[in-house]
């Protein structure tokens, strides 16, 4: 049996996501799956976190003699186990953390109940 590592395609229309799969050859584009070895989402606005890769699967793939597809090959080549971006591939899924994580909520300002109002009034005007 050949396999390939390819993508297969997830999402919906205009907003697309793949699995980067290991398949046989002669199984359709979105069939089934051997073993899924990583993901790729272009709609992420860092080019660098677009792609998360399990190194390790993918050269125990190779080893047996799967052949990767060409956007495949390029995108082990750059996010692989031995990648030449994996520190800018660190750095930008840290910036994409840090976009995400929610200001402190500004603080509470507290209210006399109703009755301690009405007392504090009261006690005012018997000052008076």
């Amino acid at each position: 049996m050949a396999v390939r590592i390819r993508m297969k395609k997830m999402g919906k229309k205009h907003r697309p996501f793949y699995r980067i799969c290991a398949a046989d050859v002669r199984s359709p584009r979105d069939g089934r799956v051997l073993e899924e070895l990583g993901t790729y989402d272009p709609m992420v606005p860092e080019t660098d976190a677009r792609a998360l890769l399990n190194g390790e699967r993918i050269q125990y793939w190779l080893s047996v003699g799967a052949q990767p597809s060409d956007k495949v090959r390029v995108l082990i080549k750059k996010y692989g186990a031995n990648g030449t971006r994996l520190e800018e591939q660190r750095r930008a899924i840290d910036r994409l953390a840090q976009n995400r994580r929610r200001p402190t909520p500004p603080p509470q300002i507290i209210r006399r109940p109703e009755a301690e109002a009405g007392e504090h009034a009261v006690a005012e005007a018997a000052s008076e």
